[in-house]
């Protein structure tokens, strides 16, 4: 390779360029859709469920499972459609598809043989490892939209929109109701950051992206049955997964914050802690395939 060809392939440009392409390549792949398409079908399938429940004049229960009581206000607008459907894929659905992502991320790879190829250019494992990371992020971005959006169009067919209800008994109108809709949906996508740097850091573990997917649901499901155990407690505040539910507090009036920062710093602590270790054992390696 060239002198020239060596600062070309080092330059910003051709980082974009890196990165443009990682994520064509992710949102390419038949995998992904399917998770997408899996994620859009969760609103469709609650949306369907509520209004056939109701379709007699009965009302829909009200929320269980701990999680933020939206699905009684469904009927009466539709927009609580999307608080309802991120609330479901939340615990599992988002972050296993993340997870998949993320833990294919350099292990598929490695598994294709396609790794040591990437590393050729004077990019270095650094700049690699930040771009599929970024990649992964969007699509935590893309997945809960997808979410958001599926239950937007589906609350808009099959119920009522309007000036809506806040959790404390206030008037909000439609507008600023699909601006906190907005605000949700991005602190979702943000509370999956530590799940994403977790999926990153093992799939630099193996070299099969099969077990590195495999694993990081895994620990998915670990850390949600942990936290349904009430003897320990004591840690649950420290699981990424404690904060999920606080995106509910954005449906107060007015806002409360304190869950919502603990989440989000929560979630930077993971990618933080989970981050440097992908980059330790990354960078320091033998990449074989």
């Amino acid at each position: 390779m060239s002198r020239a060809e060596a600062v070309r392939r080092a330059s910003p440009l051709w980082t974009l360029g890196l990165f443009r392409s990682e994520l064509l390549t992710t949102f390419r792949r038949w995998r992904t859709l399917a998770l997408l398409g899996v994620l859009a079908a969760v609103p469709v399938l609650v949306g369907i469920a509520v209004r056939i429940e109701t379709g007699d004049g009965s009302s829909a229960g009200g929320g269980g499972g701990g999680g933020p009581a939206f699905i009684s206000q469904i009927t009466n607008n539709g927009l609580f459609l999307v608080f309802t459907a991120l609330a479901a894929t939340l615990p599992f659905f988002l972050p296993m598809a993340v997870g998949v992502v993320a833990g294919d991320a350099l292990a598929g790879e490695a598994n294709a043989g396609t790794l040591r190829y990437l590393l050729v250019a004077p990019a270095g494992r650094t700049r690699l490892l930040f771009t599929k990371y970024a990649a992964v992020l969007v699509f935590c971005l893309v997945a809960t939209l997808v979410v958001a959006v599926s239950a937007l169009a589906t609350g808009a067919l099959l119920f009522p929109l309007g000036d809506l209800t806040t959790i404390s008994g206030t008037r909000i109108g439609f507008s600023e109701g699909l601006v906190r809709a907005l605000l949700i949906a991005l602190v979702v996508a943000a509370s999956l950051v530590g799940v994403a740097a977790l999926g990153l850091f093992v799939s630099t573990l193996t070299s099969s992206g099969i077990a590195a997917m495999a694993t990081t649901v895994g620990l998915l499901i670990t850390v949600q049955i942990v936290g349904q155990i009430p003897q320990l407690h004591a840690v649950h505040p420290y699981l990424f997964s404690h904060y999920w539910l606080s995106f509910a507090d954005l449906m107060r009036e007015p806002v409360h914050w304190d869950d919502l920062t603990k989440n989000l710093g929560l979630q930077a602590l993971y990618a933080a802690v989970f981050g440097s270790a992908a980059w330790a054992r990354f960078t320091s390696k033998d990449i074989t395939a």
